[in-house]
């Protein structure tokens, strides 16, 4: 990817490789859009915010580096737990992690300052979500946090999938049936450090919402093997 349409999106994601935290002072960031990866053939599509500053977007995987407690290890410890990953972590794209039914991907390829894309850098990402579930087909998608939400149904609905009228707030736990046409859309709070250490996202939270897409897929509870 070599998307350069938001100018301030393109200046902050190379400016963080340029300067760098000094916990990876010693490695090379990838400092570019971060494309979603994971199954190819994947029923589940999660959705999150933006790469983090000195995560993905200096391991270039999205989910993927941004420490033991934050938002990479969270998700993938989840999807550990149901059956989803060969293994709780997500540290480098060398790591060995397999996600299996699974694509990640996001609302925004670049990071954006605080955290708080503008509703311009939004639309100019949303073709890339569009081709991503044109392409996979997704019969579930779980967005992560509000705007991942709104941003995977205005996807939908560019893709020509019809929504209620009156849709669903964002809540953690929100469900939005689309019926025969569209995907199963989930909602829930994103593991952020600011959600998960302050209790607001606890693990059996997250795992209730995985719990329910196993089950909308007719898959079995729980692990199914490492």
């Amino acid at each position: 990817m070599a998307c350069r349409a938001c100018p301030r999106l393109v200046g902050y994601r190379e400016e963080v490789a340029r300067r760098k935290s000094p916990a990876f002072r010693g490695e090379a960031y990838w400092g570019k859009p971060v494309p979603g990866h994971g199954d190819p053939a994947g029923w589940l599509l999660v959705v999150g915010l933006a790469p983090a500053a000195h995560g993905a977007n200096r391991t270039g995987r999205m989910f993927t580096g941004d420490g033991p407690r934050g938002a990479s290890d969270f998700l993938m410890s989840a999807l550990h737990r149901a059956g989803l990953a060969n293994q709780p972590f997500s540290r480098s794209a060398a790591d060995g992690l397999a996600l299996r039914g699974v694509f990640l991907s996001a609302i925004c390829r670049c990071p954006p300052p605080g955290n708080r894309p503008k509703p311009s850098e939004i639309r100019n990402c949303l073709p890339f979500l569009m081709e991503e579930v044109r392409i996979l087909r997704p019969r579930v998608i779980l967005g992560l946090g509000a705007i991942a939400y709104f941003g995977a149904l205005q996807a939908l609905n560019a893709l020509g999938i019809v929504l209620p009228p009156r849709r669903p707030h964002f809540r953690h736990g929100v469900r939005l049936d689309l019926g025969p046409e569209g995907p199963l859309v989930l909602a829930a709070y994103h593991p952020s450090r600011q959600n998960t250490q302050t209790g607001r996202l606890t693990p059996g939270m997250l795992d209730a919402v995985l719990q329910e897409a196993l089950a909308a897929e007719g898959l079995p509870l729980g692990p199914r093997g490492g």
